[in-house]
């Protein structure tokens, strides 16, 4: 697994969009990190880079769910962070968002990752304590 450097929010947006090149119909893309991290950045990147034109792209704290057209798919933006327990996400009914037509990214999937997918898209970010603005990416 391949630590890169994202100098700033300009260059986490560029590798959200590299990424949405490769990402497929039925992918799950399962974003972790600490509050602050940049989760919510890259997923708006991604889902833009997805085609997704709707105006805003609030997160989904509170909602939960947030569902939106793209070019050729349709993509489900999960928040799992207020979550407490496995069987809370799985009343959500969220397995039907992990096949096509839907492109499925998650923030906070460590509330339940063995619910993911084995082919899942899995992306830590982490924040460098010296520079607010840096952060590494690992994915797996």
């Amino acid at each position: 697994m391949e630590k890169i450097r994202l100098e700033n929010e300009a260059a986490t947006v560029a590798y959200a969009c590299e990424l949405a090149k490769n990402i497929e119909a039925g992918q799950v893309i399962a974003l972790s990190g600490e509050l602050g991290a940049g989760k919510s950045v890259f997923a708006r990147a991604l889902m833009r880079a997805l085609g997704v034109t709707d105006e805003a792209l609030p997160s989904p704290t509170f909602a939960l769910i947030q569902t939106y057209d793209g070019t050729n798919c349709k993509v489900a933006h999960m928040d799992w962070y207020r979550l407490e327990s496995a069987d809370e996400i799985e009343m959500l009914g969220v397995r039907e968002y992990f096949h096509a037509p839907w492109i499925c990214i998650i923030e906070w999937p460590e509330r339940n990752l063995s619910l993911l997918p084995s082919e899942s898209i899995i992306i830590e970010i982490k924040t460098d304590p010296d520079d607010f603005q840096l952060r590494y990416l690992e994915q797996r």
